[in-house]
């Protein structure tokens, strides 16, 4: 009977990270549409599994009150940056939009906790790899077999693969988590290696069929990550010269990246406004200082033609519905304030997680700084930083405990 449980355990972790993901149902629920297009449809199915996620989340923290507690007393700042977005319906522009999104908010937080207090980081990743490679397969089936769905068409220079997603980043930002769970899962098993391997080299694979020029670059650094997070295990006699030489290098790259930038663009198939978002960011910073300490509430600036982002659709002459950079997002919603939150407690987990390296030995225990660094990279280009149900978010959660405990 016990073995039951957890096996049907497990089934809803696998499940609930698949809802997390974003996958399937969006793209089947709008028939196909683009994450751009503005398609209504009925999302009553996807707010009752999430409804369903949220009470079994809940009914087993509950079950396991005592580590529960523990977690809920180790992070102070990821939990204030929380309370700050529930709070801001206060002097939210939207209030009822405030409301349901920080609700959401705070109930894919507390997946985050019940993730890294229930599942050790190899189990963690072992799940991981069973939603992943759910979501590969179905994004092979979909483009191949369903390519109204499957296949991105457009003016995107050519048809794209989003797979299972709306969006071909979405697929790419994906898959570049998937392609570091089966690395490091491939790196530490010597058992079933080539079936890790073998999910690796799918997943990068479907991020270059989709042309997520910023995705591939991510998974580029993050596996230099991967090795280079390896060295901070070393005796100081070689950690510190080696740490050096990889500054002086990088500094050395990245001076040379900033003069010759054309040529990095041209080979990732990005132009020097990385697809109109140059442009597109002055006009957010003009709000944002409009209202700088504590933003426009939480998801309450972009609400369309009858919100404040009026200015920004009216400015840049197209439609956006977030600003394309997850500290400028933040910024919006939760002010200076919320952003400096943040990086307190980004900081605090990252110090914390390269002391816990330090004492082990396994790969597993490089993940939290994997997710950490993915993060902070893809929140770059990318809004979701601070996205209710989204799995970025929670693993980020998951991530920042899980060195706790």
């Amino acid at each position: 009977m016990r073995k039951i449980l957890i096996f049907a355990e497990q089934g809803f972790t696998v499940a609930s990270l698949l809802m997390y993901s974003g996958a399937i149902f969006v793209l089947i629920l709008s028939g196909g549409a683009g994450q751009s297009d503005l398609v209504e449809y009925d999302s009553s199915v996807i707010r009752i599994i999430f409804s369903l996620i949220y009470a079994i989340t809940l009914l087993l923290l509950v079950l396991r009150w005592k580590k529960t507690l523990y977690l809920l007393s180790k992070d102070f700042l990821l939990y204030s940056l929380i309370l700050l977005a529930a709070i801001s319906i206060i002097w939210s522009f939207e209030p009822s939009t405030t409301l349901k999104n920080s609700f959401a908010l705070i109930n894919s937080s507390l997946f985050g906790l019940y993730f890294a207090s229930r599942y050790s980081l190899k189990q963690q990743l072992h799940l991981l790899a069973w939603n992943f490679a759910i979501i590969i397969i179905l994004s092979c089936v979909f483009a191949i077999a369903l390519p109204k769905y499957g296949i991105q068409s457009g003016d995107l220079g050519g048809a794209k693969w989003r797979g299972v997603f709306t969006h071909k980043n979405g697929l790419g930002a994906r898959m570049v988590t998937s392609s570091m769970t089966f690395f490091i899962l491939g790196y530490q098993h010597q058992k079933r290696n080539w079936l890790f391997k073998g999910g690796f080299c799918l997943s990068v694979l479907l991020l270059l069929l989709a042309s997520s020029g910023s995705s591939l670059i991510n998974l580029l650094i993050l596996i230099l990550a991967f090795f280079a997070f390896q060295i901070w295990r070393w005796s100081y006699q070689f950690m510190v010269p080696t740490l050096i030489i990889i500054a002086t290098i990088s500094q050395s790259l990245y001076f040379w990246l900033s003069n010759d930038a054309d040529i990095l663009f041209s080979a990732i198939g990005k132009d020097a406004t990385l697809t109109g978002r140059t442009e597109l960011w002055p006009l957010v910073i003009d709000m944002i200082w409009k209202h700088p300490w504590l933003g426009y509430g939480y998801g309450g600036f972009w609400q369309g033609w009858n919100g404040e982002s009026a200015y920004i659709w009216l400015a840049a002459a197209w439609t956006p519905d977030h600003p394309h950079n997850g500290y400028l997002a933040l910024c919006l919603d939760l002010g200076l304030l919320g952003l400096v939150l943040f990086f307190l407690g980004f900081w605090r987990s990252y110090l914390q997680g390269f002391a816990w390296l330090r004492s082990s030995k396994t790969a597993f225990d490089i993940w939290p700084l994997i997710q950490m660094t993915f993060v902070v990279l893809s929140s770059l280009t990318e809004s979701n930083l601070m996205e209710s149900n989204s799995l970025t978010w929670i693993l980020y959660v998951a991530a920042c405990l899980s060195v706790r405990m």
